[in-house]
C-alpha cells in the first residue's frame, strides 16, 4: 500500500472556505469592508472612479496582511523589520587609529627590515 504525501508538508495549510485559510478569509472580509466603506463615503463627494482610487491605497495593506508571506513572516512583521532596519539602525562609523605619521613609520620599519634581511643573506653567503 502506497500513501502519497506532499513533499511540502511544512507549507500545508488547512482551508476554511473556498481554499482560503482562516487568516486569509478574515483579511479578505476586512479589506472588502474597508474598501466598500471608503468608496461609499467618497462616492457622493468625488464620484465612483476617484473614490476607488482613494480606496486602493487603504485596502492594499489590509489585503497584504492576510495573503503576503516572506520567509515565514507575514506582511506586518516583514514591514516592521524593514522599517526598523531603515530608520532605527544607527550607521556604522570607522575611525582610523593609524594616522599618516604612523603609516610612514610602518613603511620605514618595513624598509629597514627588508634591508637588514638582504645584508644578513650577504653575510651568510660570504
Amino acid at each position: 500500500m502506497v500513501i502519497e504525501i506532499n513533499k511540502d508538508i511544512d507549507r500545508y495549510k488547512e482551508t476554511v472556505v473556498m481554499g482560503l485559510t482562516a487568516r486569509q478569509l478574515i483579511f479578505s472580509v476586512l479589506s472588502v469592508a474597508v474598501g466598500g466603506g471608503i468608496v461609499l463615503f467618497f462616492y457622493p463627494l468625488v464620484g465612483l472612479t476617484p473614490s476607488v482610487y482613494i480606496a486602493i491605497p487603504a485596502v492594499a495593506p489590509v489585503a497584504l496582511g492576510g495573503f503576503y508571506s516572506y520567509n515565514g513572516m507575514n506582511f506586518y512583521e516583514y514591514m516592521g523589520r524593514k522599517l526598523k532596519m531603515l530608520f532605527a539602525n544607527r550607521p556604522l562609523a570607522y575611525v582610523s587609529t593609524e594616522g599618516e605619521q604612523v603609516l610612514k613609520e610602518i613603511r620605514v620599519h618595513e624598509k629597514e627590515s627588508i634591508h637588514g634581511k638582504k645584508q644578513r643573506k650577504g653575510d651568510v653567503s660570504e
